[in-house]
């Protein structure tokens, strides 16, 4: 083992997490979650052909690998005619993954609301919309903080798979630095390492949250 290319090649491969992977997880995440949501509203919506399209949607997003949905973006796009850039390519996959595994854990935040409070929107002249935003939306938001922060850290690791569509993130630094300097088994640990000790921060955020949230529940 090479510890002055471990050394060297530690600045390189974080700033290729801060610059790369963590942008490409925050903006794929956040776009995913206004698409989980859409998702959701018309996973429980009345109107039955909203309700099998979200339905279909989930069930394609889940039922093939992220990967594949990667490659039919950056690769299989360009063989009809549209041709999309390594990054927005990777965040679209990415945000597509999420919206169709956020939907569900949405979907079930929001069934997990007790009928009664839907009951107390009406009551007091509020439309089904309004209910929805103002009451039952902040109650399923705090069901579904666990299961999406989970999802988040688990979208951390998937940004590896940007480097197979030659996205500067973490990983593909690594993979460059080995490729140069033939130490696959040193810089492979350490990418791992590197994206252990940023899943191990998201974790203690995630853990800090959850407490918050008890507290504040326990307070209402």
């Amino acid at each position: 083992m090479d510890w002055q290319l471990a050394w060297d090649s530690l600045g390189p491969i974080v700033r290729g997490a801060v610059l790369g992977t963590v942008p490409l997880a925050l903006i794929s995440f956040a776009l995913g979650l206004v698409l989980a949501l859409g998702i959701a509203l018309a996973r429980i919506s009345k109107v039955r052909v909203l309700s099998a399209a979200a339905r279909f949607v989930i069930s394609v997003v889940r039922g093939t690998p992220l990967l594949v949905q990667l490659f039919v973006i950056f690769y299989g796009l360009p063989s009809l005619g549209l041709t999309i850039p390594p990054w927005p390519s990777a965040v679209i996959a990415f945000s597509i993954n999420v919206g169709g595994y956020g939907a569900e854990i949405i979907r079930a935040a929001i069934l997990s609301v007790p009928a009664g409070q839907w009951e107390a929107g009406y009551t007091v002249s509020m439309s089904r919309s309004l209910t929805l935003r103002r009451i039952i939306l902040p109650q399923a938001a705090r069901v579904s903080v666990p299961p999406l922060s989970n999802t988040f850290i688990s979208l951390v690791k998937d940004t590896s798979l940007a480097s197979l569509i030659l996205v500067t993130e973490l990983f593909r630094e690594a993979q460059k630095i080995a490729a140069f300097s033939q130490e696959f088994m040193l810089l492979y640990i350490e990418a791992a390492v590197v994206y252990w000790v940023i899943c191990l921060g998201l974790s203690a955020v995630q853990g800090r949250l959850e407490k918050r949230l008890d507290r504040y529940v326990a307070h209402t």
